[in-house]
């Protein structure tokens, strides 16, 4: 019973959030000043555990909310794969959220989005949806692609809405590193 209730909030919370549907192609960038530090625990799409610990790792931490039904998303996929392994990881890593797939999902849900990721050639954790992810990136989400960089600290960063094209990725990397 508790888990049907869980599943049916997330499900009305996360239909709310996402109501606006994909980003257009030109990213309107919104910058977030440092706030309290992001914390969660999740299930990435291949059964490891994933919790905020995962920002200490690296300098900057690209985390990119997108959706199995969202074309832009799925458009810039390929230019995210490639920049995941383009960095020193002590410097940049990538992990994405599955915007529409919760923990819970039946397994033709998590193939299809798994066949996604495969064909996009997006090699890097993508963490299911549950309550504590919710919480701590999704609320404030109003369309995909959206895109959180995060701090050692686990401080969000930067916020950018919509997709981009590598090279224009790369840009906001490097000035990021650079600060």
């Amino acid at each position: 019973m508790k888990t049907r209730l869980i599943t049916c909030l997330l499900s009305c919370l996360l239909v709310t959030a996402l109501l606006s549907g994909c980003a257009k192609e030109e990213p309107a960038n919104e910058n977030t000043d440092a706030s309290a530090s992001v914390t969660f625990e999740a299930s990435a799409i291949d059964g490891t555990s994933v919790s905020e610990e995962i920002f200490s790792e690296s300098k900057i931490t690209m985390v990119n909310v997108w959706a199995t039904y969202c074309n832009p998303c799925l458009s810039e996929m390929p230019g995210l794969g490639e920049l995941a392994g383009a960095y020193d990881p002590a410097d940049f890593k990538l992990i994405g959220i599955i915007s529409d797939v919760q923990e819970d999902a039946d397994e033709q849900t998590l193939q299809t989005a798994s066949d996604l990721i495969q064909q996009t050639g997006a090699d890097y954790p993508h963490l299911l949806l549950n309550l504590s992810l919710y919480t701590a990136f999704l609320t404030d989400v109003s369309a995909v692609p959206t895109t959180f960089f995060v701090n050692q600290e686990g401080e969000v960063i930067d916020t950018v809405t919509g997709a981009m094209e590598k090279s224009a990725w790369e840009e906001k990397i490097d000035e990021l590193l650079e600060d």
